[in-house]
C-alpha cells in the first residue's frame, strides 16, 4: 500500500492551510484551519475574528488564544470531519485530487510536534490522516 506521509508538494492540498473555500451555515471559511479554529470560540465576536483572519496561521494563533467552548474535547473531531467534508465537496478539483490518492495511507507527518492530528517521526494519533481517509471513502 502506498503511504503519503507529508502533506507537501503535490499533496499540499491535503493540508488544512490549503486555500479551499467552503460554507457552513452561510459563513464562508477560506481554509479548513479557519473553520476549525473559529468553532473553538465561545462567542460570536471571537468566532468572526478567527473566521476573517488574514491567513490560516493567524487563524490558528487566534484559535489557540480563545477560551475553548465547554464541549470542545467532545466535538473537535466531528468539527474537523465536517470542515473536511465541506472542503472536498465544495471544491471539485480537490475532491478529484483526494480520490486520486486511491487507497494510499494518509499521514500528516510534521516537525512542529503535533502527535494528535499528525505524527512526528511516525509516532502519533494521526487524526487528520484518519479523517481524510474516512472522507475519501465517503466521497468515492
Amino acid at each position: 500500500m502506498k503511504k503519503i506521509n507529508k502533506f507537501v508538494g503535490e499533496y499540499n492540498f491535503l493540508c488544512n492551510f490549503y486555500p479551499s473555500p467552503f460554507d457552513i451555515g452561510g459563513r464562508v471559511f477560506p481554509t479548513v484551519e479557519h473553520g476549525f479554529q473559529a468553532f473553538k470560540a465561545t462567542n460570536t465576536t471571537h468566532f468572526e475574528v478567527i473566521a476573517e483572519a488574514d491567513s490560516p496561521g493567524k487563524a490558528k494563533s487566534l484559535g489557540n488564544q480563545v477560551v475553548l467552548r465547554s464541549d470542545w474535547e467532545d466535538m473537535k473531531v466531528s468539527i474537523m470531519r465536517l470542515c473536511l467534508v465541506k472542503k472536498f465537496t465544495h471544491n471539485p478539483e480537490l475532491h478529484k485530487k483526494l480520490l486520486e490518492t486511491r487507497d494510499a495511507y494518509l499521514e500528516e507527518g510534521n516537525n512542529h510536534g503535533d502527535t494528535i492530528w499528525g505524527t512526528v517521526n511516525g509516532e502519533g494519533q494521526n487524526l487528520l490522516g484518519e479523517l481524510l481517509m474516512e472522507v475519501r471513502s465517503l466521497l468515492s
